[in-house]
């Protein structure tokens, strides 16, 4: 398996599926719908049980005060090329007793929603959603000026260039069927073109060849 196969299809994360956080300690930042997350793996490995499954290993309850947190810690396991992954880490918290100006109030859904949060810190280990840890890590710890780089530009590698290469062989396939990118990167989970990995290209291309010219063909 490639190795960034699945980071490459996950990382980009629908605008159906986001949602800015407005208040709090983590105002501005993105949520992710978690069901996003389980069609994600649905649709990379098969369905729960099946394809990958979860166990939950450990929850504890910690009490600062008068309020109180729980957190659960999972494992993840995936079936990727017909074999069981080794687990996946994950630790998820949420609230079960928070104090607010009212009184104390008591969340009946703290467990359910530690162990969403558990089930999301080990997909990011796979690249789920990673364009939006990115940008959020780049928001948190970007705050020095930039400076001019003084590094001499990246020499070119073999692979760069064959890259490149199977991206022009790419774009003179959809412009000959009529084939939008739309559907290209809707197929791939990315959001553009050059983001597609060399399997992508390839695979893509491949299924190109074998289309009509454009005028003939549903793009």
């Amino acid at each position: 398996m490639e190795n960034l196969r699945i980071y490459e299809q996950c990382r980009s994360v629908p605008e159906t599926a986001k949602k800015e956080i407005n208040g709090g300690r983590l105002n501005g930042k993105t949520d992710i719908n978690p069901m996003w997350r389980i069609k994600t793996l649905t649709e990379q490995f098969g369905p729960i049980g099946i394809g990958w499954y979860y166990k939950k290993i450990s929850e504890k309850k910690e009490v600062v005060g008068e309020e109180t947190a729980v957190f659960v810690d999972i494992e993840l396991y995936i079936k990727a090329d017909g074999e069981w992954s080794k687990p996946i880490f994950g630790t998820g918290g949420s609230m079960l007793a928070s104090k607010e100006k009212s009184g104390i109030y008591v969340s009946d859904e703290c467990y359910k929603m530690a162990t969403t949060d558990a089930i999301s810190v080990a997909c990011k280990q796979l690249g789920i959603g990673a364009d939006v840890y990115w940008e959020s890590d780049a928001s948190k710890y970007g705050q020095a000026q930039p400076q001019e780089s003084t590094d001499p530009p990246e020499e070119e590698t073999p692979e760069m260039r064959q890259r490149q290469e199977l991206l022009e062989q790419l774009k003179s396939e959809m412009m000959r069927t009529g084939y939008g990118p739309k559907a290209v990167l809707k197929k791939y989970k990315v959001d553009a073109v050059d983001k597609l990995s060399i399997l992508q290209i390839k695979d893509c291309t491949k299924k190109m060849k074998a289309l009509p010219d454009a005028g003939k063909a549903v793009g």
